[in-house]
């Protein structure tokens, strides 16, 4: 089926802080070709982590048999279950490096291994600095994902407990690993930085 089952989708892209068991990642995509002022949907899915290679790596394969025109510009969307590590940041930047016509906006459910390693920060400022715009999931996407991702059946997203708090403690961590340490603007934060 071209849509997520239901379960699959709450268990994986539940924001949980700490999301144990929750070791695939999954990535929803919407890629659009802008002309002019309109855009014109040209695919939409999902795909999963396959034995030894991570979902990002896959999609951009996906995207680069294409043959994308270089005189067109693309617009792709990910929603995913887990921001990228290290090395799919890198080869994420690298892509969108050689595809100036091509946007990338990502929202993610949860920060992978933020705090527990220094590379994964620095990924994620290296593909921001790249072009690609980088947020965390709202109610919003949710509703979204699952009115246009899952095999919902006709019912309506209810969000958890916990969903729109988890989320803005999630966006703060991402503005503060995306931002200078001059620029974060909690004094409390600062002082955590600094190990005072």
């Amino acid at each position: 089926s071209i849509l997520m089952q239901r379960r699959l989708f709450l268990y994986n892209f539940r924001n949980l802080r700490k999301a144990k068991g929750r070791r695939e990642t999954y990535l929803c995509y919407v890629v659009k070709r802008r002309d002019s002022a309109t855009s014109c949907s040209l695919d939409f899915g999902y795909l999963r982590n396959q034995m030894g290679c991570h979902v990002e790596v896959l999609f951009l394969r996906y995207i680069a048999a294409w043959d994308l025109d270089p005189g067109r510009c693309y617009r792709i969307t990910w929603f995913t279950s887990w921001s990228p590590c290290y090395d799919c940041a890198q080869h994420i930047a690298n892509f969108l490096r050689s595809y100036p016509n091509l946007t990338l906006r990502i929202f993610m459910a949860r920060l992978y291994f933020c705090e527990d390693r220094k590379a994964e920060p620095e990924g994620l400022r290296r593909l921001h600095k790249a072009g690609a715009q980088i947020a965390i999931m709202t109610f919003k996407d949710y509703f979204y994902c699952w009115n246009t991702f899952v095999e919902n059946r006709e019912q309506t997203f209810k969000g958890w407990e916990g969903l729109h708090e988890n989320s803005v403690h999630l966006a703060r961590k991402l503005r503060r690993i995306l931002l200078p340490l001059y620029e974060v603007d909690d004094l409390r934060d600062a002082f955590k930085i600094l190990g005072l």
